[in-house]
């Protein structure tokens, strides 16, 4: 008996001495293995402190809105775009020399068809008091879902659609997929448009749906500036599946210029009543309440700067005319439609939806739209698109079509389930 708990007690000693060296073994294996690797993660967590110390700036007041994002009220003169060595002395312009003139009247629009108010979910608790502006938050979480501190809150290269050149071969070749309304062939100085708002189903966190305006000059190579705005669900950009109102620029082809929002300097924003990045609701739902925003882009005759509406009472703030090459003169194409990203998960097209994820000949309350799409002449009138084109990629998984009437102006359906029997 006692040779029996003998034999044990020295079992037991040779396996925690055996495992006691094996953790032993294991610690200087990664010892011995990881002083780069730590270096990199000291380097990267020093980059990352010190972003949110650019990004965040001391707010006067600071709102928690109920999905978990945080506002913070900061001084209009200490908003990020003053970071720019350009912007170091500018005068803030605190509203446009000029609007411009035939707004569409939104009492066009049918009764059985009326759409409700849009708000964001921060105003719930509170708002930011004069001579603030409201900033989303960005905590160490988000910047480090970025591929890298540098590219947080930038799209990829090459994601704008374009209608006028394309390889079959080539069309997921960026991985973005679009269907969109166009026009092109004349100058323009601002767009205008009322869009359908959804929360569209994202497939992969790396993967995003929007839908938005584009505001375009030069050429589709490294040269392309790009004013946009809209809505879009961006797990990766915001850490969740909330619907949010977005802006972006760049004038390099989104190379090393512009950002999403405020997560960069140029844009300057005034408003004190609507952050960027921030939910948007109500959301509207299949076959039943809809509910849609609307987003005007312009070029102040007077100043030249490109500014932002958001609905009918929320002049946003504006792009200086310096940001831009082409469009510090005018733009060469106006785009309006939706944008995703399919990463071809286990090679097959991403089931990411677009817009409400129901193809256009659902018709209303069931497919997205946009209405009274219009755009901004030279002499800086508001009217109808003339020659409107549309463009998709696969329309099996994403399609288009345009309509015109007397309620909604000019108009389209638009979106689609992605993934389905006829999109493999």
């Amino acid at each position: 008996m006692a040779a029996a708990r003998a034999c044990l007690l020295a079992l037991a000693v040779a396996a925690a001495l055996f495992l006691e060296g094996a953790a032993a073994a294991a610690a200087k294996n990664a010892g011995a293995a990881s002083p780069k690797q730590r270096r990199r993660q000291l380097l990267r967590q020093r980059m990352v402190r010190s972003h949110l110390k650019r990004l965040n700036k001391a707010p006067l007041a600071t709102i928690e809105s109920p999905d978990g994002d945080i506002i913070d009220c900061v001084h209009i003169s200490n908003q990020p775009a003053f970071d720019h060595p350009f912007l170091k002395n500018h005068t803030i312009q605190m509203r446009p020399a000029y609007h411009p003139e035939g707004l569409y009247d939104e009492s066009k629009v049918s009764s059985q068809q009326r759409t409700q108010t849009i708000t964001q979910m921060w105003h719930q608790n509170g708002k930011c008091p004069e001579d603030t502006i409201p900033i989303r938050r960005t905590k160490k979480e988000d910047v480090l879902r970025a591929s890298s501190v540098r590219r947080y809150g930038r799209k990829r290269h090459r994601s704008t659609p374009n209608p006028m050149s394309v390889d079959p071969d080539m069309l997921n070749e960026s991985g973005h997929q679009h269907a969109i309304a166009y026009v092109e062939g004349d100058k323009y100085y601002g767009a205008k448009a009322t869009i359908n708002v959804w929360q569209p189903k994202i497939e992969q966190a790396n993967e995003f749906s929007l839908s938005q305006l584009w505001i375009l000059g030069g050429s589709f190579g490294q040269d392309l500036n790009s004013i946009e705005a809209g809505w879009q669900v961006s797990p990766d950009l915001y850490g969740d599946n909330n619907t949010r109102l977005f802006t972006y620029w760049t004038s390099d082809a989104y190379q090393a210029t512009g950002c999403y929002n405020l997560l960069c300097s140029g844009f300057i924003q005034i408003n004190n009543q609507i952050a960027m990045g921030a939910s948007i609701f109500p959301i509207s739902n299949y076959g039943g309440s809809q509910y849609d925003i609307n987003i005007l882009v312009w070029k102040d005759p007077k100043e030249g700067n490109w500014w932002l509406q958001f609905g009918n009472d929320y002049v946003l703030g504006y792009w200086p005319s310096f940001l831009f090459s082409y469009l510090a003169d005018s733009a060469s194409m106006i785009e309006w439609g939706g944008e995703v990203v399919n990463s071809e998960p286990d090679g097959s097209h991403t089931s990411t939806q677009m817009g409400s994820g129901h193809f256009p000949e659902e018709g209303f309350g069931k497919a997205s739209y946009f209405r009274n799409i219009q755009v901004v002449d030279s002499s800086n009138n508001l009217h109808a698109p003339r020659g409107v084109g549309s463009f998709t990629e696969q329309s099996n998984c994403y399609d288009v079509q345009n309509g015109n009437n007397g309620d909604w102006g000019t108009y389209f359906y638009y979106g689609g389930p992605g993934k389905n029997s006829n999109c493999p």
